[in-house]
Order: C-alpha cells, then sequence, then structure tokens
C-alpha cells in the first residue's frame, strides 16, 4: 500500500501533516505524537524579529470550534533557527516553515534567512486574519497577492506554498493569482473571521473584537473551497479547516487535496493526527486501494 504523495518534487511519506499555529514546531506534542509517522510539520508563523501577539483574552470556546486572535506571537526567525530546526531534524519527517509578516520587506527577510537551512518547503502566510498591521490584504486582493508571491519566489531557495485566505468573494480568483505568480503549492482555508460577545458583561470576549474561527463547524466550507480551486489550478493543494477524523482527512483528498493538515483538533486530541493517519490506512485496506493517489481528486 502507497501512502507517498508528491507536492513541488518534494515526496512526503503520507499526506498527514500539522496545520500552522496548531503544533508549535513540534516539541510540545513529541511525547504523544512519534513525528517519525507525519508527513510532515507545518511550524507555527515566524517572523523577521519577535511578536508578542495580541492582548488577552485571545482564545474562545464556540459552538463547532474555537475563535482565536493570538496575532502570530513568535520568538522570531533568529531563535526559530537555533532552536527549532535542529529539533526537528532529527526526526524522519519534512518540515515546512510558516512564515509571516507586516510587508512585502519583512517577508523577504524570513525568505532569505531560511535559503541555507536545511527545511523543505516554505508556507507563506498571508491570510492571518488577526493582526491589524495590514498584511491580510496580500491575501484578500488578487493583484497583492501576486505581487508577494512574486517577489518571495525570486530569492527562495525551497518551493513555497501560499496559504490562502477563505474572507474573500471568490477563492478559485486568488487560487489562480498564486498559481500565475510562481507559487509551487496552496493551503486551504485559513481562519473564518468570527466575533462572540459576552452578554452579561456586555462586550467582546476577544480583546481583538475579532478572530479567526477554526474547528468542525467550518469543514463544509473548507472542502467546498479545495474542490473549487482544485477545478482551477494544477498546482498541488493541501486541504485543511476543521479535519478531526480520517473521514473529514478523505473528504478533502477526495475534493482534489493532495495532503491534509490538522490542526485544531490537536488541541483536543493531541494524538489527532496519529488516529487521522491510521484511519486513512486502513480505509485504503479495507477498500483495496494500492495507491492513496487514486482518491485524490476522484470526485468531479
Amino acid at each position: 500500500m502507497n501512502t507517498k504523495v508528491n507536492i513541488a518534487g518534494i515526496e512526503f511519506k503520507n499526506p498527514v501533516m500539522t496545520a500552522s499555529g496548531t503544533f508549535g514546531s513540534g516539541m510540545e506534542y513529541s511525547e504523544f505524537v512519534d513525528l517519525n509517522t507525519l508527513g510532515a510539520v507545518v511550524t507555527k508563523g515566524v517572523a523577521n524579529v519577535p511578536w508578542p501577539g495580541n492582548p488577552t483574552p485571545r482564545v474562545a470556546e464556540v459552538y463547532g470550534g474555537m475563535l482565536n486572535a493570538i496575532g502570530l506571537q513568535n520568538p522570531g526567525i533568529d531563535v526559530f533557527i537555533e532552536r527549532d530546526i535542529p529539533f526537528l531534524k532529527q526526526y524522519d519527517t519534512k518540515i515546512i516553515v510558516n512564515v509571516c509578516g507586516k510587508t512585502i520587506k519583512e517577508y523577504l527577510e524570513v525568505v532569505e534567512r531560511l535559503a541555507d537551512t536545511d527545511v523543505d518547503m516554505l508556507e507563506i502566510n498571508v491570510s492571518c486574519p488577526n493582526v491589524k498591521e495590514g498584511a491580510i490584504a496580500f491575501g484578500q486582493k488578487a493583484d497583492c497577492l501576486s505581487e508577494i508571491t512574486s517577489a518571495i519566489k525570486k530569492v527562495a531557495k525551497q518551493p513555497i506554498i501560499m496559504k490562502l485566505s477563505p474572507n474573500v468573494t471568490d477563492i478559485t480568483e486568488m487560487a489562480m493569482a498564486a498559481e500565475a505568480a510562481g507559487a509551487d503549492a496552496i493551503s486551504l482555508i485559513n481562519t473564518l473571521t468570527g466575533m462572540k460577545i459576552d452578554i452579561n458583561r456586555r462586550t467582546f470576549v476577544l480583546a481583538n473584537k475579532t478572530g479567526g474561527m477554526s474547528g468542525p463547524a467550518i469543514k463544509p466550507v473548507a472542502v467546498r473551497m479545495v474542490y473549487e480551486c482544485a477545478q482551477k489550478v494544477k498546482i498541488p493543494i493541501i486541504g485543511m479547516g476543521g479535519i478531526s477524523t480520517a473521514e473529514d482527512a478523505l473528504e478533502f483528498l477526495m475534493a482534489g487535496a493532495t495532503a491534509v493538515a490538522v490542526g485544531a483538533a490537536n488541541f483536543i486530541n493531541p494524538y489527532a493526527t496519529r488516529d487521522i493517519l491510521e484511519g486513512i490506512q486502513a480505509y485504503l485496506i479495507q477498500n483495496k486501494i494500492a495507491d492513496i493517489n487514486e482518491i485524490i481528486g476522484c470526485v468531479k
């Protein structure tokens, strides 16, 4: 049984990876999950300098999921290169670094620092809904997305994945813009912008007022968007959004995703990635499917 998939010339032992921002850089989860079994670890977003993130409270539980307005808190690229990459290199898994910034210059600084490191791919976060400085515009306007994709491709030594925002009118327009500008792959969806109000305190639950919604409730939206993009672009897609079970992951694969990323499920079940991978393997055996690539995009 073959579970290997290929994204931009990089071979992954299986299509299950982590979603950025939900798994740290793997260190916190390594006592629960054997990182060697994962197709890839996608790190939390890394910026050119340390970011403190948003004020608290910045996480809230909602029906069918959660809201977060962490604000991409991270220790910066220097600490990441010194601490996190050596940790991940101990394991037989691919390393995908999520890159964030507020300006194109800031993104490029991180991409250039990573050029000579031993990481496999870069995921460019242009779609976080919680950063007030305006970086969200890169993920909501096709011309801005094209500009930053093209600029990063000129300096990146690794293949790049553009992480798309669902908070747009037409997700396929963004996917095609990323492809045309040279992206090697796309990942979607990032969180949907939401809000929760405390009716007793008569104020916002999150200090940021709004946050990104993730969890099972967003899965049908995510599957639909992955399917639509798969019909429009030829580059590989990493699907994410509400994946909690093997059945969820299989939906994304059948809709056209080459791989899947598990996010919020890690918070309620630290074994989620392991359980999902085992469930996918059991499905392939049960249905006598010799190669997982046979089901990728099988639903037309």
